[in-house]
């Protein structure tokens, strides 16, 4: 393998929260406290730390705030001990939404997505309903608010991918959601000027989750690969921490939108393959690849936003090194392969 080993997970989140000299220097010419409002996620805690370090480097003096329920042992104190301020607040408690502090940048990570087929009232109640209390809140604010690729739908697997101007075509009800969320949060951007920018990830990965991640725990456990959604694009979360801090001084009305991933088409079987050389385990595949698949293009955001630091090909030696040693794993399938908008 050519890229070096990470070893343990508090490398792995130091390397996640590495800031680069563009987010350093962006935070440098935005001066203000920064809210990271559903930060106890998958990306949050990450890109907390990432905003916290890229602030001390620039030399402006400011609160990284993080608010969320905080139901996970030591998520909170874990935060707190890299510099980053607490809140524990159910955020769609109107009269605890209230009491948070003031900022003038705001990034909404709240959201909901598995579990949500059989729990759709609460899809929508957390997808729909809250990012209408929060743009209420944070009118004077500046917000970067996370949604998601799944907005699109399907498109040709030949194609480069889903453009922030193609109409969404959503499926299933989550889908539909982030739909909602969208336009609720644009209502609220163009009604009190509420500069925003929306940023659709289809996917970020790390060591301990993500589409990388379950193709190599599968190859590991010997388990057969369904290639029915046979291509992908991923983006190393490290550089959607950076990206999505980069987005705060893109921020517009009525909201910018961003493709956030990364700029490959992914095969499901090359990706499968090359794993199962790396990690010296025999592959299983199942099934042929359809002809349409999930993807996004990403050459706009790339190109407003800075370049990534950590290509495909890297990516998948380090998710292969991480399993092969069996290193920790969140537990939590990302559930890509689902081609009727289910999760």
């Amino acid at each position: 393998m050519n890229s070096p080993a990470i070893e343990t997970e508090a490398e792995l989140e130091a390397l996640l929260s590495e800031p680069t000299v563009e987010v350093i220097e962006t935070l440098g010419r935005l001066p203000g406290d920064i809210l990271l409002l559903g930060v106890a996620g998958k990306m949050g805690p990450t890109l907390a730390r990432m905003a916290r370090r890229a602030a001390d480097a620039s030399g402006t003096s400011r609160r990284v705030i993080g608010v969320s329920r905080f139901s996970a042992p030591g998520s909170q104190e874990g935060l707190a001990a890299h510099g980053v301020e607490t809140i524990s607040c159910d955020l769609l408690d109107e009269a605890e939404l209230r009491k948070l502090p003031d900022a003038p940048h705001v990034i909404y990570l709240a959201g909901k997505k598995f579990g949500s087929t059989g729990d759709e009232a609460t899809t929508w109640l957390m997808n729909a309903y809250l990012p209408a209390l929060v743009a209420k809140r944070y009118r004077d604010s500046r917000i970067v608010a996370f949604s998601s690729g799944n907005i699109y739908g399907l498109v040709p697997a030949a194609s480069a991918g889903s453009r922030e101007e193609d109409p969404p075509r959503p499926v299933g009800e989550y889908a539909m959601s982030c739909l909602a969320r969208e336009r609720i949060f644009e209502a609220f951007s163009r009604s009190q000027q509420t500069p925003m920018a929306l940023i659709r990830l289809n996917y970020a990965c790390e060591l301990r989750y993500g589409v990388v991640v379950d193709l190599a725990q599968k190859v590991a456990a010997g388990e057969p690969i369904d290639l029915g959604m046979g291509y992908l694009n991923t983006i190393w979360q490290g550089d959607a921490n950076a990206l999505t801090l980069r987005a705060l001084e893109h921020t517009a009305t009525p909201p910018t939108v961003i493709n956030l991933t990364g700029p490959e088409r992914l095969s499901v079987r090359t990706v499968a393959e090359r794993l199962g050389q790396l990690m010296n385990r025999p592959v299983r595949l199942l099934g042929t690849e359809a002809d349409s698949a999930l993807l996004n293009d990403a050459r706009q955001g790339i190109q407003r936003l800075g370049t990534l630091r950590v290509n495909a090909d890297r990516l998948i030696e380090r998710v292969a090194a991480w399993v092969s040693r069996g290193g920790t794993s969140l537990g939590k399938p990302t559930h890509f392969e689902s081609r009727d908008g289910t999760f």
